[in-house]
């Protein structure tokens, strides 16, 4: 099967440790996602993520695979259905890093199918994602409703 590597990079003035709460926290991933992780954030944990304004409904899951507060998180990414499906199983990277007074912000999102219904949905989200994680910090107030 051929793959696919989508990645995204951001520069957000705040810090590492704003960045990587606004990621994990239900809180704060509410506010601008529209939707919440739930994890203990430790590698081999399992992660969900939630719908949180539409229906409530359990949208994806994975495992945690590598987190290093506030530096980098690693998990795997599936619908619910392919959980237990290896080869449905993409890879999510985030790297945040303090560049100078900002934090650079690259996403990787790996192991994508091109065409596949994932790769069609990452494509358009994360860019939505990341850039209204990014108003949040730099102004208090979140992109109007994303989806």
């Amino acid at each position: 099967m051929d793959e696919m590597r989508f990645e995204y990079v951001s520069y957000i003035a705040s810090t590492p440790e704003k960045v990587w709460q606004a990621i994990v926290d239900p809180q704060t991933a509410i506010r601008y996602w529209q939707n919440v992780n739930v994890s203990d954030w430790k590698p081999g944990s399992r992660w969900e993520h939630w719908s949180a304004v539409v229906d409530g409904r359990l949208l994806m899951v994975g495992k945690v695979i590598e987190s290093s507060p506030p530096r980098r998180l690693v998990m795997t990414w599936a619908f619910p259905q392919d959980e237990g499906v290896e080869a449905k199983q993409t890879l999510v990277s985030f790297d945040i890093e303090r560049t100078g007074e900002v934090v650079k912000v690259s996403l990787g999102h790996s192991r994508l199918e091109p065409g596949s219904e994932m790769e069609l949905g990452i494509t358009e989200g994360w860019p939505k994602v990341l850039s209204s994680m990014k108003t949040l910090l730099e102004t208090g107030q979140a992109l109007p409703k994303l989806w």
